[in-house]
């Protein structure tokens, strides 16, 4: 009985000394630099029968943006296209091993790779990285660029991106006017991306045609329109709201018989917007 006591005492001693210790060490952890990393899939021909996987490969992280069908899942609401699955996510800055897969049941279709290339991000900086172009006739390109548009201070910035194949002009205009006669950009070629330009914050429509045509690509879209701060809630960024940055994406129709989409909406030509910059706190 002594022995049991004497053992009993010897471990709870040692268990208030490790509760002790636990209580007086500092675990310090990697305060890693990260970048923001958008993907955007604007291919019409080619996908899996999920769309493509993005991925980093070199290291595991919770970048993993997967399933990303053709024009990243537009959802129109309150008036409003936007694609659901374009979003910044950190990234671990340096340079990076960068896959696009086929995104698919079948080994044999998701383990092909579209692009295989190595980027570098900058940390504290937002990059977009889209794929685009038809890949059945040789023309898919991967670009990267870093998207960083200035504070457009008490106005909004707007942008539009061409990811069609063919070029466009475009005019924005507040929604309770028309459309101007002079277009806000002139021409903007395929697979390419236009400036930022100020405005006024208001509900603003797009209207996009056929470069040097008055025939419209598709019906006027409104803009994301965003919302106020309010109490300790960030403002959400949109036309409305000071000091944001929208750019409208004008995706081609999906190639008929191919993989990507093919229901009404994804045969003609159409646009989505996304946020480029958040209002200053």
């Amino acid at each position: 009985m002594r022995r049991f006591v004497r053992a009993y005492t010897l471990v709870l001693a040692a268990v208030v000394v490790g509760a002790c210790s636990g209580t007086d060490t500092v675990i310090k952890t990697e305060n890693i630099p990260t970048a923001g990393v958008r993907f955007i899939n604007a291919v019409p021909d080619s996908a899996g029968a999920y769309g493509l996987d993005m991925r980093f490969v070199d290291i595991v992280e919770s970048n993993a943006q997967f399933r990303i069908a053709f024009r990243n899942n537009p959802v129109t609401a309150g008036g409003v296209t936007a694609s659901s699955q374009t979003q910044f996510k950190n990234a671990r800055a340096g340079s990076r091993h960068f896959v696009i897969f086929l995104d698919d049941t079948l080994q044999a279709i998701a383990s092909t790779k579209l692009k295989d290339t190595t980027v570098t991000f900058e940390a504290g900086k937002n990059y977009t990285a889209i794929l685009w172009g038809a890949a059945r006739a040789g023309a898919m390109k991967l670009r990267v660029f870093e998207d960083n548009p200035a504070d457009p201070g008490a106005n909004v910035a707007l942008r539009v991106i061409n990811a069609g194949d063919v070029a466009i002009e475009v005019r924005q205009y507040p929604q309770a006017g028309t459309a101007p006669a002079t277009a806000t950009w002139a021409s903007v070629a395929p697979l390419s991306v236009s400036t930022f330009v100020n405005a006024a914050p208001a509900n603003i429509m797009f209207n996009v045609r056929t470069a040097g045509t008055a025939t419209n690509l598709f019906a006027d879209l409104l803009a994301l329109q965003g919302a106020p701060k309010a109490a300790d809630l960030e403002a959400n960024p949109g036309t409305t709201v000071a000091g944001s940055a929208v750019t409208l994406v004008v995706f081609p129709r999906s190639t008929a018989g191919a993989r990507t989409p093919q229901t009404a909406a994804f045969m003609v030509p159409s646009g989505s917007f996304m946020w480029d910059r958040r209002p200053a706190r």
